[in-house]
C-alpha cells in the first residue's frame, strides 16, 4: 500500500496532512466535510476543490479502501451482503438488513467486520471456523459504514444503526475499533449517535472491565450461548480462560459503572442450549442484573452439525427465563439464503 487510506485519519491528523501538502488551513475541513457529510467516495465529485486539488487528494490518498467483489441479496430483498476485498487481497464480508416498522421510520442496520476471520474458534461460526488471518485498521472499519450509508443515500434511504457483530472479535482489535467508532461518532464529521451502535464481543473479560471506564454510551452485547461452564467451553473455548462467572462478575461492573442495559447474545441449538434447564441455570446467574436476552435459532454454517431450535423449544426457553424476570426475545432469522445471518460471515465467494 503506496498512499494512506482516506479514513484511517481523525480530523487534527487529517487537518494538518491537507496543510503538509501547502493548502489553506480552510480546505482540511471543506474536504472532511464532504468525506463524512456529503458522503463523496472519489475525488471527482468534491466539486467545491480546485481541480488541482482534486488531482492531488487522488494521488496521495486512498479512496478504494474496499473493492467489492460480490453484492448478493436476500429472496425478500431486505438483506444484502457485500464481499469486500481489501489493498493487500485480504477479503471481509459487510451486511446491510432493512426493518419495516408498522409506525415510524424504517430501520437499516449494517453488521460490520472488525477482522479478517477470527482468533476465537467459537465451534458454530463460519468466522471462527476460518481462522485469525489480520486486524482491520480503524479507516478499514470506518469505510464498511460509509459505503453502507452512501448505498442507502443513493436508493433514498437512511442509516439507522451500526452492529459491530460482522467477521472478527472487536474486543480482540480494541484501540481501532474504537477509533473508528469515534470517528463515525464526531459531530463535526459523520455525526452517528453513540446510543446508534452495538459492540458484541464473546466475552473478553479484561477488555468489558476496560470499556466499562471508558463510560461510553455505545451498546453492549455478550455472546453467551449457555449458562454452565463445561457446555459453554465446548462451543466457546475463549470461556477456558474466561469462565463464566468471571464473565458475568465483568458484566455487573459494566451495568453497575454505565447504569446501561447489556444484551446477551444466545443461539439456540436444538438439544443442546434450549432446554429449561439451562434457562433455569442462566436466569440464576443473570438474577438482579440489567440486562436482556436476545436468543435466535442457530444459523447453519458447514463446519457444525447443530441444528437450529424449533419455534416451539424457542418459545419453551423464552417463556422459562420470563417466568424467573429475565427479559428475553426471539429473533426471525435474516439472510440465510445469501449466508449473511449471524455466525455465517466467512472471506469466500
Amino acid at each position: 500500500m503506496k498512499t494512506p487510506l482516506l479514513y484511517d485519519f481523525d480530523f487534527t491528523e487529517f487537518a494538518a496532512r491537507i496543510k503538509s501538502w501547502g493548502e489553506p488551513k480552510y480546505r482540511g475541513k471543506q474536504i472532511w466535510e464532504g468525506i463524512y457529510k456529503n458522503l463523496w467516495l472519489k475525488p471527482d465529485e468534491f466539486s467545491n476543490l480546485p481541480k488541482s486539488l482534486r488531482e492531488k487528494m487522488g494521488e496521495l490518498l486512498t479512496f478504494d479502501v474496499l473493492k467489492p467483489v460480490q453484492i448478493q441479496e436476500s429472496k425478500d430483498g431486505d438483506t444484502q451482503k457485500t464481499l469486500y476485498e481489501l489493498h493487500d487481497g485480504q477479503k471481509i464480508e459487510t451486511v446491510v438488513m432493512h426493518y419495516e416498522r408498522e409506525e415510524g421510520q424504517d430501520r437499516n442496520t449494517v453488521c460490520i467486520s472488525t477482522q479478517v476471520g477470527c482468533g476465537m474458534g467459537c465451534k458454530f461460526c463460519a468466522t471462527g471456523q476460518m481462522g485469525f488471518k489480520r486486524q482491520l485498521s480503524s479507516g478499514e472499519i470506518v469505510a464498511q459504514v460509509i459505503y453502507a450509508a452512501r448505498h442507502l443515500q443513493d436508493i433514498g434511504e437512511n442509516l439507522t444503526n451500526v452492529v459491530v457483530m460482522g467477521m472478527g472479535e472487536p474486543f480482540h482489535n480494541y484501540d481501532e475499533t474504537l477509533k473508528a467508532l469515534a470517528r463515525l461518532n464526531d459531530a463535526d464529521g459523520f455525526a452517528f449517535g453513540a446510543r446508534r451502535f452495538t459492540i458484541s464481543t464473546v466475552g473478553l473479560v479484561p477488555m468489558i472491565w476496560k470499556f466499562a471506564e471508558e463510560n461510553l454510551q455505545y451498546n453492549l452485547a455478550i455472546s453467551l450461548h449457555a449458562a454452565d461452564d463445561d457446555l459453554r467451553s465446548s462451543m466457546l473455548p475463549i470461556n477456558d480462560k474466561h469462565p463464566i462467572n468471571k464473565l458475568l462478575e465483568a458484566c455487573r461492573h459494566y451495568v453497575d459503572t454505565t447504569h446501561r442495559q447489556i444484551t446477551f447474545e444466545w443461539a439456540l441449538i436444538e438439544g443442546v442450549n434450549d432446554t429449561p434447564e439451562q434457562a433455569f441455570i442462566l436466569a440464576r446467574k443473570l438474577k438482579g442484573l440489567l440486562c436482556h436476552v436476545n436468543a435466535i435459532p442457530l444459523n447453519p454454517t458447514r463446519g457444525y452439525h447443530g441444528r437450529g431450535a424449533g419455534s416451539d423449544r424457542a418459545k419453551i426457553f423464552k417463556d422459562a427465563l420470563e417466568e424467573q424476570g429475565i427479559s428475553c426475545s426471539i429473533r426471525a432469522h435474516r439472510g440465510i439464503d445469501i449466508q449473511a445471518g449471524c455466525g455465517q460471515l466467512a472471506s469466500r465467494n
